[in-house]
C-alpha cells in the first residue's frame, strides 16, 4: 500500500490530507541540510512516541517510547551517521525529546538507511506538522488528527512515495 505526496498533500485511497514538506521542496539529490524533502518511494519503518502524551496508539508497526536521552545523528563525522542514538553523545545529534508536540508521534522513513551515504541527508520522518503548516528541514509532517487517523491503517508493506 502507497501513501503519495503530492503538492504539499497525501493521499492514500480515498483520504487526504494537507502536509508540510522541506523548506526548500522536494529533490532527486538531497544532501544533508539542504532543507529538501527526498523524492522516492520509501518504507515507513517503525515509531517513536511521547507515551505520556500520546496515550494509545493503534497501529501494527513497531512502537518505541521515546525517552529523554533519544536523538537521531545528524553529524556526517559520526559512524553513527544516520542513526537512532542515546545522550550523552560527542557528534552532533538532534533530540527526538522536544518540549513542543511535533515529535510526539514520528514514522521513521527509510531514507538513506541501508545502505547509509555520509551527507546524503539524515532524520527524514513522518511527524506532527505544526498549526501553520510551516515547512520542516526536510521531514514530511501532517495534522496530529491525521496522524493517528493514519497509524490505523499502517504495516509493514506500507510506502511513502514522495513524487
Amino acid at each position: 500500500m502507497d501513501i503519495i505526496l503530492k503538492k504539499k498533500f497525501i493521499y492514500l485511497k480515498d483520504y487526504k490530507a494537507k502536509c508540510a514538506i522541506g523548506k526548500r521542496g522536494i529533490t532527486n539529490k538531497k544532501f544533508e541540510g539542504d532543507k529538501c524533502t527526498p523524492r522516492g518511494r520509501f518504507k515507513l519503518k517503525y515509531i517513536f512516541y511521547r507515551k505520556e502524551r500520546i496515550k494509545k496508539i493503534s497501529t501494527k508497526l513497531k512502537l518505541i517510547p521515546i525517552k529523554e536521552n533519544f536523538g537521531w545523528c545528524d553529524d556526517v563525522k559520526s559512524n553513527l551517521y544516520n542513526k537512532f542514538i542515546k545522550f550523552p553523545f560527542k557528534y552532533r545529534a538532534e533530540k527526538l525529546y522536544l518540549k513542543d508536540s511535533i515529535y510526539d508521534i514520528i514514522i521513521v522513513i527509510d531514507y538513506n538507511l541501508k545502505p547509509i551515504k555520509k551527507n546524503r541527508g539524515s532524520a527524514i520522518f513522518l511527524h506532527i506538522a505544526k498549526k501553520n503548516y510551516s515547512p520542516t528541514s526536510g521531514c514530511v509532517a501532517i495534522s496530529k488528527v491525521d496522524l493517528i487517523k493514519l497509524l490505523k491503517i499502517l504495516d509493514k508493506n506500507t510506502f511513502l512515495n514522495i513524487l
